[in-house]
């Protein structure tokens, strides 16, 4: 007993989906491994271990910047320090800060750690009103118990 179909045309199907399925795989399995240098993954200051982001790789940094530690110098480099209230790390950025970055708020850089775990921000994002937090902020936040949300409701007289 044969395990091909009878049927000579149930047969061409079960050899033409034999043929096409490798080259599909192929196909996705190229597709997913150009795509991964584009994928940028966010870490707090305490997720942002040696192991889950080796020096080098682009990631996203998230938290609050601290409050004091804000230093400009005069070649318009700015450094600060990003924290979670678990763990701190010093960011480093060459360039115009947003408008609305302040000590105190909530702050997300991209860029890369450098080897000695210092961070190399290549943009900075801030928060664009006075009750918006970056939600991967908020989140890890809220995971930590230091999540302080502004009361949004209107006072009653």
């Amino acid at each position: 007993m044969s395990w091909l179909p009878k049927s000579p045309k149930a047969r061409r199907r079960l050899w033409v989906v034999a043929a096409v399925a490798p080259v599909l795989a192929l196909a996705v399995g190229l597709s997913l491994y150009a795509m991964r240098d584009s994928v940028t993954f966010f870490f707090s200051p305490s997720e942002a271990t040696p192991e889950n982001a080796p020096a080098g790789r682009v990631v996203r940094l998230g938290g609050l910047v601290e409050t004091g530690s804000v230093v400009r110098d005069g070649s318009g480099q700015v450094a600060f320090a990003v924290t979670d209230n678990v763990a701190t790390t010093r960011v480093v950025y060459q360039g115009d800060l947003p408008d609305l970055f302040a000590e105190g708020e909530g702050v997300v850089a991209q860029g890369a750690f450098l080897p000695d775990r210092s961070f190399r921000a290549t943009q900075v994002l801030a928060k664009h009103d006075e009750t918006y937090m970056p939600r991967e902020v908020a989140d890890r936040l809220k995971a930590k118990g230091e999540w302080r949300p502004v009361d949004s409701s209107p006072a009653t007289p």
